[in-house]
């Protein structure tokens, strides 16, 4: 192929990237655009930016919903999820990755195979057990706990410890220091590309979480922010869309600034999982 040729597959590669881009990032760009418009605005189709811009579909937001308590709650269950799940996920890929024993591929397999039940198929049992065993209904723990070890973070923690040589571990044991130590003082230091990885989709799945806090949260004072956005949903024709724009801008805003901030360490940890299998 001349060198012609490769730049012209080489435009045609970024021309349909570019068009992917800008088909997915257009939903983004139409709900900021719209959060800034008067309600008569949005579906006027008249002009697709606002003609009267207006930042009182923001403060309309806190003013109808207690949307300042959501957001302390969306934020406290998310992190709180993403500290404990990056904890016992590394746990458990260490000890899938490191250990021997018996069973210990029967074991992984099934961790596995949960990934295939759907979560419709036990969230009936699940609210029950939190209900009826540990009395959790209503409190944050139901939207923390169950989730803390789940098999996608141990399956992710395990193919990024792989890669850690055995050597380096062996000489910590011959050095005195603890399975504890070595997993505090070596293995966490050198997984720290996976952890912040597997910590951002962790803590962006629980702060979009919808289902299992509408089933588990009825108290208005308990409520996420996605719990929020749903309550301004109304019959048709009285949905303040305005209003909800403006509120799906600030639960998306973090998230987007999160992924920008951390995307090279999101990148490379996902794809240094990659080298072992």
């Amino acid at each position: 192929m001349t060198l012609r040729g490769e730049h012209v597959v080489k435009f045609a590669v970024y021309l349909v990237l570019a068009a992917v881009s800008a088909f997915m990032i257009f939903p983004f760009v139409w709900m900021v655009v719209s959060s800034l418009k008067p309600f008569t605005e949005i579906f006027a189709d008249t002009h697709f930016l606002p003609q009267h811009w207006t930042l009182h579909n923001f403060s309309s937001f806190f003013h109808q919903t207690n949307a300042a308590r959501a957001i302390w709650n969306s934020f406290y269950i998310a992190t709180s999820q993403t500290i404990l799940s990056l904890l016992l996920c590394a746990l458990g890929g260490y000890g899938f990755a490191k250990f021997r024993f018996p069973g210990r591929n029967v074991l992984f397999a099934f961790v596995i195979a949960t990934l295939a039940v759907p979560f419709a198929v036990i969230v009936v049992p699940l609210f029950v057990m939190m209900r009826n065993t540990f009395h959790w209904i209503d409190t944050p723990w139901p939207l923390i706990v169950p989730w803390a070890a789940n098999a996608f973070g141990i399956f992710f923690m395990r193919q990024y410890m792989l890669s850690i040589p055995d050597e380096i571990l062996d000489a910590g044991r011959v050095d005195g220091a603890s399975e504890l130590r070595i997993f505090f003082r070596v293995v966490l230091p050198v997984c720290k590309p996976a952890l912040i990885s597997l910590g951002i989709i962790v803590f962006i799945a629980s702060w979009n979480n919808f289902l299992w806090p509408l089933v588990v949260l009825p108290s208005q004072s308990h409520w996420t922010l996605p719990l929020v956005l749903r309550s301004l949903q109304g019959p048709p024709g009285r949905t303040p869309y305005d209003v909800l724009m403006a509120g799906s801008v600030i639960s998306t805003l973090p998230l987007v600034i999160g992924f920008l901030v951390f995307q090279r360490r999101l990148v490379s940890g996902i794809m240094a999982g990659t080298v072992k299998g």
